[in-house]
């Protein structure tokens, strides 16, 4: 499968990479350095990343700006993934041949060439695993920017290398990547540092959860919250596994309220959660995924499923 995406890439003169909406670092790290590395081996192709930029990762890079025309007779790849309704910029479906390179369960088997790895930890890993490949079989190079940007994706969906997804093959990407020249302080910074009034936000989020005996949690942070600590919707993802810390916790949810709807954030040590997110029209992983509702009476009703998990 590598080997047909590679000779697939070879044969296209505009590529062009999409990720998901509500970007993370991975949706970054495997785009953006998909990118270095195809600009770095290719560099008469002209290669685009495109959606919406999230402030929050200006620290690693942006996106592209992408006209309507370059997409006719484009290479689309979407990566890090699930499904055709996440996809940031509808306008892949405009492309001549679709690609999904993704580590979520494939639900929605979309593209006309598909490689799926569930057991990856992320798709920056597999698309530094796509570079080995591509560079014993078509030469091709890593810059110290793509290294960089697929570092901090690893290290984002991994939780620093806490969660079980980690592997050897894990450690053995990270080991290579760090051999570029690139500043792991200045970028651990970069993530993981945060404003005060942030963690004023944390604080509240650590007085007011609840947790039931079972190890059921959850955290209400509606619009008005949000708006008393100065916090927007998009930054609260830095804190979601803050409740991760709390002894006795077996799954837990961060409910932020936007203006037009509320985002289920789901995290767990063990019961599995990624279905009851489907429940909502969302997804992703067995330990950590999201939805969105629209109500606060569905709220509840989340609750008390998630509790019933953890029984």
């Amino acid at each position: 499968m590598k080997r047909q995406i590679i000779d697939t890439i070879s044969t296209y003169e505009t590529i062009i990479i999409h990720r998901h909406v509500r970007p993370d670092p991975d949706a970054y790290g495997s785009s953006i350095g998909l990118k270095g590395i195809l600009q770095a081996s290719y560099p008469d192709k002209q290669i685009f990343v495109t959606g919406e930029h999230e402030e929050t990762l200006s620290f690693l890079d942006q996106p592209d700006q992408v006209t309507d025309e370059q997409f006719e007779g484009a290479l689309i790849i979407v990566t890090d993934t699930a499904n055709t309704e996440r996809i940031d910029d509808q306008r892949y479906k405009t492309g001549a041949y679709l690609i999904k390179i993704d580590h979520h369960p494939n639900d929605d088997a979309y593209g006309d060439l598909l490689w799926v790895n569930t057991q990856a930890s992320s798709a920056s890993e597999m698309i530094y695993e796509l570079f080995e490949e591509g560079k014993a079989s078509a030469n091709w190079k890593m810059s110290d920017g793509a290294a960089r940007i697929l570092f901090a994706g690893i290290v984002g969906d991994t939780g620093r290398f806490m969660f079980q997804s980690t592997s050897k093959k894990t450690f053995e990407t990270v080991a290579d990547l760090i051999t570029y020249d690139f500043d792991r302080t200045e970028l651990f910074n970069g993530m993981y540092e945060v404003d005060r009034n942030l963690l004023h936000l944390q604080g509240h989020i650590y007085q007011h959860f609840i947790i039931d005996d079972n190890g059921a949690a959850y955290i209400k942070l509606p619009l008005k919250t949000l708006e008393e600590f100065g916090v927007t919707a998009s930054e609260t993802s830095l804190l979601v596994g803050s409740l991760g810390n709390v002894k006795g916790i077996k799954a837990w949810i961060m409910f932020i309220e936007e203006e037009d709807q509320i985002r289920v954030r789901l995290r767990s040590k063990g019961p599995i959660i990624n279905e009851l997110a489907k429940e909502y029209g969302g997804g992703g992983h067995p330990l950590a995924s999201g939805a969105s509702i629209y109500s606060w009476d569905t709220a509840d009703e989340v609750i008390t499923k998630l509790k019933k998990l953890c029984l």
